[in-house]
């Protein structure tokens, strides 16, 4: 009798194990936290939203070529050289038809020049496997060299209009303030990642990425956040953000 009771004991053993791992897994906000959110931020949008060249196409080639220059530069230095650029080379197969070093001059002066030479790179592998068209899978995109995990959501978002989840600076300080507030963001990108895909409204992915990266660069700013005007601050956990030491007193969820 023992020996026939062990297995099932073990079993249920193993059971309860497996339970006890899979709640280690961070909880997400609740869905009335979460719905206050999204209608805030997307309220938040539809008064204070940029008005940027790239968000008056779908084009997957001009989305990918305004990400690319986006990276690590300013919107208001990558305006005016995304215009000559697409000028220049208004398709992949033109810029895949060109040569780096022409490609790299009409970059100039944007800088981190690996960024033409892998903008160059893609095209040529678009026109070569695809015909010239962009694909739309994440593994697909992922596997071009130059395009990452959050290049890959943001072409899947604001070209395909997916509800494909982004991760750059902005959106990172922001989730992580209204959130987290605890530890350091670098070390949580894959809660941020899962937090940034459950928030998504259904069907309203690109007003909601382009929403929450507008958040973070007008309002949640890194240093001097507009606190006192923000639509989160009733249950933001790192409200008020303490701008003289750069530093947040943490708080519990607010109404």
């Amino acid at each position: 009798w023992i020996d026939v009771a062990m297995p099932t004991t073990a079993g249920s053993r193993i059971s309860v194990q497996r339970k006890k791992k899979k709640s280690r897994k961070p909880p997400g906000p609740d869905a009335s936290l979460k719905r206050r959110f999204q209608s805030r931020l997307l309220k938040w949008y539809g008064s204070y939203g940029r008005d940027l060249p790239w968000r008056k196409t779908s084009n997957p080639y001009h989305i990918l070529v305004s990400e690319v220059m986006l990276q690590q530069t300013q919107v208001d230095r990558v305006i005016p050289k995304y215009h000559e650029f697409l000028d220049r080379y208004p398709s992949f197969e033109e810029l895949a038809d060109a040569r780096v070093s022409d490609v790299k001059r009409t970059w100039y002066p944007l800088g981190y020049n690996i960024r033409p030479e892998r903008l160059h790179s893609i095209a040529c592998e678009t026109v070569e496997r695809y015909g010239g068209q962009l694909p739309s899978e994440e593994e697909e995109l992922l596997s071009f060299k130059g395009i990452g995990r959050y290049t890959a959501g943001a072409i899947r978002s604001f070209a395909f209009n997916e509800d494909a989840p982004i991760l750059d600076t902005n959106v990172i300080r922001v989730l992580h303030r209204v959130f987290i507030a605890k530890g350091d963001p670098k070390s949580q990108k894959a809660r941020l990642w899962q937090l940034s895909e459950a928030l998504i409204p259904r069907g309203k992915g690109y007003d909601f990425n382009q929403a929450i990266m507008d958040f973070g660069a007008t309002c949640c700013t890194a240093r001097s956040p507009s606190c006192r005007r923000c639509p989160m601050k009733s249950f933001c956990k790192t409200y008020p953000f303490d701008q003289k030491s750069r530093s947040a007193t943490v708080r519990h969820e607010g109404r």
